[in-house]
């Protein structure tokens, strides 16, 4: 995961399309610099998802909503990996 933070939201989604490509990351966290404590963008090859503060539950930032997001997807990671590694496995010994 990389994390990009910028002023301009043009300027920010180019850097981490770029990020995406160049670095071969699976998910970039983007912040605008006037709203970064209340809400961030996950980008991925194929979406965005975007994450606020949860003010109901008395939360002041937004990093207790991303870090659940990032380990839920991170587990669905894992689990896709491990079944693949199955599968080639499988395909192997066969």
């Amino acid at each position: 995961m990389l994390e990009q933070l910028e002023t301009d939201s043009k300027i920010l989604l180019e850097k981490v399309d770029m990020a995406l490509r160049k670095y071969k990351m699976h998910m970039v966290v983007a912040n605008e610099l006037l709203s970064r404590k209340e809400e961030v963008v996950v980008v991925t090859s194929n979406e965005k998802i975007l994450v606020r503060q949860n003010k109901s539950l008395g939360v002041d930032d937004v990093e207790s909503a991303l870090i659940e997001l990032l380990v839920e997807r991170h587990a669905i990671y894992v689990e896709n990996s491990d079944h693949l590694m199955g599968q080639q496995n499988s395909s192997l010994s066969g």
